[in-house]
C-alpha cells in the first residue's frame, strides 16, 4: 500500500488551549492568561500562514470539568470568533470550527460558518461533533446527555440541513445589475422546507455561497455511527491513531463506506493527530518531554485514566493496562477513539503505563526527537497508506508551532512531500 513519492500532504495545527500538553501554559513564557486576548490567535495564524500550512483548527468545550481549573481550557473560547479575527491577518490560511450537533441550532449554525466562510474569503471549515461529555447537559438544561445512538442520529439530520441551507442559494441567483435595479433573482434562491424527526426548518438561509460553494465538513468519531457519519458527509475525517496498523486499517475502512455511499474514496481526507515533542537533539527533545511531565505532575496519567474509562487507581506506570477493566466498563461514556487508540498501542506492543504515557499524546501518537525524526515519521506513514497528512496537536503555543514550521515543514518540502505555497484562495481547493 505504499505511495512513493506520495504528494498532496495535509497538515493543519489544532488549537487546544495553549498547548496539547497539560503543562503547556507552565513552560511557556508568556503570562498565564495572554490566551484569552486577541494577538494569541492572531500570532498562531501568522506562523501557521507562513508555514504553508493548510488551517488552524480550533477545539470547542462546552464544560469545565476535564481541565478542572488545572490547566487553561481546551476549548474556552468560542471557536468562530476566534477565527473570525484570525481570518483578518491571513489571507490562505484554512479556518476550521468545532461545534456540537447536540447543543447547537441547524439554522443559527449554518449561518455562522457561512458568516465566517465569506469573511474569509471561502476558507471556512465546520467540525463535526456530538459531544460525548457528560457535565455539558447541565449546561443546556435538565436533561441528561442523550446516548450515542441518539446523538449520531440528530447529528445525520444537522448536517443535512445545515447542507441544504447552505445550498438553498444557487450562484446564478446573484445578478447584483445596479442599472436595472436587480439585486438577486428571488426564483433562484429555494426554501429548504425541511420537516425531521428532530429539527423544522424553512429555509432559505440568509447568506448566498461562499467562493468556495460551501464550507469544508470535518468530522470526528471512532464508533461505527461516527464512521458512517465521516464516509457519508465528511471531507475530511480526523482520528487518534497510534500505530500504522490501526490508522492504515481506519483509512481503509473510511475509504471503503465512502465509495459505498457513492463517493470518490480520493475524496475524503483521513488525517490522524500528532503530537511532536521537538529538539536540535533526541536528548534535548527527551529533556523538554521531562520538564514538562514534571510540571504536569500527574495530570497526564488522569487524562489517560479518563480517556480509558478506569480510576486512576487502576493505572500503574510500570505494569500493562488493565485490559480486561477496560473492556469490562460497559458505562463508559468517553470517545471511543481515544480509548482504542491507547489499548491498542499497548496490547500491540505490549506497553507499560509509563511507555504508552510516553507514546500516547493525550490520545495521540506522539513522537519525542529531532526535526528529522519527525519527519520520518510524517513520511513514513503517508508513503504507506496511513493517512493523508495529520492534525498537528502542538505541545505549546505558539512557541512548539514555530519550531514545527521552522524546522519540520522545510524537511518535508524538500523530500517533496508538502507545498511551498497555497493551491488556491479557498480551503476546499488548498485541500485538493
Amino acid at each position: 500500500m505504499s505511495r512513493e513519492g506520495g504528494h498532496g500532504l495535509i497538515l493543519n495545527a489544532v488549537v487546544l488551549g495553549v498547548g496539547m500538553h497539560p503543562a503547556a501554559w507552565r513552560l511557556r513564557d508568556d503570562a498565564a492568561f495572554s490566551s484569552l486576548g486577541l494577538p494569541f490567535y492572531q500570532e498562531l495564524g501568522r506562523v501557521a500562514e507562513a508555514g504553508c500550512l493548510h488551517a488552524l483548527f480550533l477545539a470547542d468545550t462546552l464544560a469545565v470539568g476535564e481541565e478542572n481549573f488545572e490547566r487553561p481550557n481546551l476549548g474556552a473560547m468560542d471557536p468562530l470568533m476566534a477565527l473570525a479575527a484570525i481570518a483578518g491577518v491571513t489571507s490562505h490560511l484554512g479556518l476550521v470550527a468545532t461545534a456540537s450537533t447536540t447543543y447547537n441550532d441547524p439554522f443559527n449554525l449554518a449561518r455562522r460558518v457561512a458568516s465566517l466562510d465569506h469573511l474569509s474569503g471561502g476558507r471556512a471549515g465546520w467540525n463535526v461533533v456530538t459531544t460525548f461529555v457528560p457535565a455539558v447537559a447541565a449546561n443546556f438544561g435538565n436533561t441528561p446527555l442523550p446516548p450515542p445512538e441518539q446523538r449520531y442520529a440528530r447529528a445525520e439530520e444537522f448536517v443535512d440541513v445545515v447542507r441544504a441551507l447552505w445550498n438553498s442559494w444557487s450562484p446564478q441567483a446573484l445578478i447584483g445589475d445596479k442599472l436595472n435595479g436587480v439585486y438577486v433573482d428571488g426564483a433562484k434562491v429555494r426554501a429548504i422546507d425541511h420537516r425531521g424527526e428532530h429539527f423544522d426548518v424553512r429555509g432559505p438561509a440568509t447568506l448566498p455561497p461562499s467562493p468556495q460553494g460551501e464550507p469544508v465538513l470535518f468530522q470526528a468519531g471512532a464508533s461505527e455511527a461516527g464512521r458512517a457519519l465521516a464516509a457519508r458527509t465528511a471531507d475530511v475525517v480526523f482520528t487518534a491513531q497510534n500505530t500504522l496498523a490501526g490508522a492504515q486499517a481506519f483509512r481503509a475502512d473510511i475509504r471503503a463506506r465512502a465509495q459505498r455511499f457513492g463517493r470518490d474514496p480520493d475524496s475524503i481526507k483521513v488525517l490522524p493527530g500528532l503530537l511532536p515533542i521537538l529538539g536540535g537533539t533526541e536528548a534535548e527533545a527527551r529533556a523538554r518531554k521531562r520538564a514538562l511531565d514534571e510540571l504536569g505532575g500527574d495530570a497526564e496519567l488522569k487524562k489517560l485514566a479518563l480517556r480509558v474509562g478506569v480510576p486512576v487507581s487502576e493505572l500503574h506506570l510500570d505494569e500493562p493496562l488493565p485490559i480486561e477493566l477496560i473492556r469490562a466498563n460497559g458505562n463508559f461514556k468517553g470517545a471511543e477513539g481515544f480509548r482504542n487508540a491507547a489499548v491498542e498501542l499497548g496490547v500491540r506492543e505490549n506497553l507499560t503505563v509509563r511507555e504508552i504515557l510516553y507514546r500516547n499524546g493525550g490520545g495521540h501518537l506522539q513522537v519525542v526527537g529531532t526535526p528529522e525524526q519527525v519527519a520520518e515519521k510524517i513520511a513514513h506513514w503517508h508513503g504507506e497508506a496511513a493517512c493523508d497528512g495529520f492534525n498537528l496537536m502542538i505541545d505549546v503555543l505558539p512557541q512548539g508551532l514555530g519550531d514545527f514550521t521552522r524546522n519540520v515543514v522545510p524537511l518535508l518540502q524538500r523530500r517533496g512531500l508538502f507545498r511551498s505555497e497555497p493551491n488556491g484562495t479557498t480551503l476546499r481547493s488548498n485541500l485538493g
